[in-house]
């Protein structure tokens, strides 16, 4: 291809960016950067199509950084192309509410995909990204419009190759045929503990090529700029298989500590700044310096970019000629928006219909509205038959070789790999053109939950369909019966998690988890079947909380979730009849959604002057913001059918309740537990 001393002036530049900034944060990790910088110019100079100014194009070329810790490396490269990235945001690196977090995180910086740090997580949404590629492509390039062919080009280092949900995601990946991937591994040999040969001597080449990916060596990273742009040409050229790039290169290149842990996450001290910069040719006196012929370089990429974008926009508006209909519902994926009226297709029940199990009712949401909303694309992770996730029209995404489907295809078959899933997931959402969904056993949406976590710091929707959800499992045990699992997830920021009593609590979760742009959403579901609720509507349940049943002269509050409500309902009954007591019922699917209503809202379906219970065969932990008292399964499930061990029955509840009432009995002036000196709402 050709490199000249500009090329080499430009690396350099990007290696000394990286350094000044650790340095002036005395925070981060100046190693990577510096080692990759060779790799990160030949690929953003001389193969990325993007458009800075405006880093939404659609046909832009997906960069993933999922060795997170090396982000100055990603920031630098952003501010010499000219995105929305000023010195002063390099400057103000690892400070609070600045734009160049320690971490990449994508709704803070222009040109940041998505949020990675947790290590593997970035590959894994790398190949979330490229399947969103393949079937976007699928769906809408037709002879003559190839509106989609990105790449997705993804750095990763030896900690992401450690970390499981790599593994689940890359073989996946392999199995997809994803020719659209590119991973570069930066093979440096070095983690936080030192050498890599004291934790991580595995052939990563046979493995990745057992995974069905093309796999290529360059020897040399720190120097070979032409072997490095031959591999990616290469790699380009592979249409049936996902590559990954082995490239050795050397950590804190140029350092006097180059080669080594102690350039890795620690900033260089100033002698050896100095040299480093001698050595390049930069003033040692002068920080942050950028020569004039760098931005030249760079800009004239970055102008190039805007030109090929100006194409694109011309080749779309001649689509919208011909295809008026995809080029309608494409523009509106970008926006995140729903297509008008899909919410008619919701069910809605009545006590007359029959009792049936929130999975079965989650599968009818799915089937109803699944052609209202075609970027809805979702699989399982090997329980299709379990969770239900699957409407009978489906076609598998899978590639046209194998025969099992093809890339228009919108269900996925994840196999058993619920985290691989869940990070997939993200990438998934953050093309920009598919909405997600994935389902599980409840109890394993904790094997995912770092991936969830940066759902919710991504603030991407994303939708759980976890079923199983209780000791209503029975007869598999506790190793399947989640205990503590809703209250983990509610205690996650910017998190919804619903457990619905019915089909319209059902039909309430799905209508809020599609319609909130920026918040994951697990909606957990009964194995067993649950009868229609008199007092449910779809409107009450999207407010999160509600009165089920209201009564005159109530002696207490039954506030329950999911397959729980039904036996308040008839705990109420037994308290009337036989001792006399009045009970209310309160219906709460959705923590999150209630804690957003209105004080006064709130108050008056969990008003003063009344003792309150919870019912839920869960850990209790988090109920003591809504009621008095709380009746929950503090301890492991059993091996059986679920009604024989505990006291989940109306008669167990009733005793609790009778218990409640006589406690309060003689406190005078009993305040909501809601009623406290501020929300802790931040």
């Amino acid at each position: 291809m050709g490199f000249s001393d500009i090329d080499k002036l430009a690396i350099n530049t990007i290696r000394v960016l990286a350094v000044d900034a650790t340095f002036r944060s005395n925070s981060g990790h100046p190693g990577a950067p510096m080692g990759m910088a060779p790799v990160a110019h030949v690929l953003f100079h001389n193969f990325m199509r993007f458009n800075p100014k405006n880093p939404k194009w659609l046909n832009r070329d997906r960069f993933v950084l999922s060795n997170g810790h090396g982000c100055m490396l990603q920031y630098a490269l952003l501010h010499l192309f000219g995105y929305d990235l000023s010195m002063d945001d390099i400057k103000a690196f690892r400070s609070v509410d600045s734009k160049t977090p320690g971490h990449p995180e994508a709704h803070d910086t222009p040109g940041i995909e998505v949020t990675t740090g947790p290590l593997g997580q970035g590959i894994s949404n790398a190949v979330g990204l490229a399947m969103a590629q393949a079937h976007t492509a699928a769906v809408f390039n037709k002879p003559g419009f190839e509106l989609v062919d990105n790449y997705t080009y993804c750095f990763l280092g030896d900690g992401c190759l450690m970390e499981g949900v790599s593994g689940e995601a890359s073989s996946l990946a392999g199995h997809l045929q994803l020719g659209n991937l590119i991973a570069i591994y930066d093979d440096n040999h070095i983690s936080i503990d030192g050498d890599t040969n004291c934790a991580f001597t595995e052939d990563v080449v046979k493995r990745y090529e057992a995974f069905g990916w093309e796999v290529l060596v360059v020897d040399d990273g720190d120097n070979d700029l032409d072997s490095i742009a031959a591999a990616i040409k290469k790699a380009q050229e592979s249409k049936d298989k996902p590559t990954l790039i082995k490239l050795r290169t050397t950590i804190g290149f140029g350092s006097l500590q180059e080669g080594t842990h102690g350039v890795h996450g620690s900033p260089l001290k100033a002698d050896d700044i100095k040299q480093l910069k001698e050595k390049f040719g930069f003033n040692p006196d002068e920080s942050f310096a950028v020569p004039q012929e760098v931005y030249d370089l760079y800009g004239k990429h970055s102008s190039d970019g805007a030109a090929l974008e100006e194409e694109w926009n011309k080749l779309f508006a001649k689509y919208a000629e011909s295809h008026p209909e995809e080029h309608a519902d494409l523009k509106r994926r970008l926006t995140g928006e729903l297509p008008q009226g899909w919410e008619k297709n919701l069910p809605v029940y009545t006590p007359a219909d029959p009792a049936v199990a929130s999975r079965k009712l989650s599968e009818t949401v799915l089937s109803k509205i699944q052609g209202a909303i075609p970027e809805l694309f979702g699989g399982s992770a090997d329980l299709t038959g379990s969770n239900l996730t699957r409407w009978k029209q489906a076609v598998d995404f899978q590639p046209k070789a194998n025969g099992l489907g093809d890339y228009s295809g919108r269900y996925v078959r994840y196999g058993v790999r619920e985290h691989g899933m869940g990070a997939i997931m993200n990438g998934l959402a953050a093309y920009g053109t598919i909405l997600p969904y994935g389902g599980t056993f409840l109890n394993f949406v904790s094997y995912s939950a770092g991936s969830i976590r940066l759902s919710a710091l991504s603030q991407v929707r994303v939708l759980w369909i976890a079923t199983h959800d209780s000791i209503g499992l029975g007869e598999d045990g506790p190793t399947h019966q989640p205990i503590e699992t809703l209250a983990h997830f509610r205690a996650l920021p910017n998190t919804m998690v619903w457990r619905p009593a019915d089909g319209n609590e059902t039909s309430a979760a799905y209508y809020v988890a599609l319609t909130s742009k920026h918040t994951p959403s697990i909606m957990a579901f009964s194995r067993q079947n649950l009868p229609q609720l008199e007092g449910s509507t779809l409107e009450k349940g999207i407010k999160g909380g509600y009165v089920l049943h209201e009564v005159e002269g109530a002696d207490i509050t039954l506030v329950s979730t999911g397959s729980e409500v039904c036996i308040c309902v008839d705990a109420a009954k037994y308290l009337e009849e036989k001792h006399g007591l009045k009970a209310r019922i309160v219906s709460i699917p959705c923590f999150e959604v209630f804690d957003l209503q209105s004080k006064e809202y709130r108050l008056s379906v969990l008003p003063d002057g009344i003792p309150s219970l919870s019912v839920e065969v869960m850990s209790t932990m988090g109920w003591e913001r809504y009621t008095h008292e709380q009746f929950g399964l503090n301890r492991f499930g059993a091996s059986g059918a679920y009604k024989d061990k505990f006291e989940f029955t109306p008669e167990g509840i009733a005793k609790r309740a009778v218990a409640t009432v006589d406690f309060w009995k003689d406190v005078p002036n009993i305040r909501s537990p809601l009623n406290r000196a501020f929300q802790q709402i931040i």
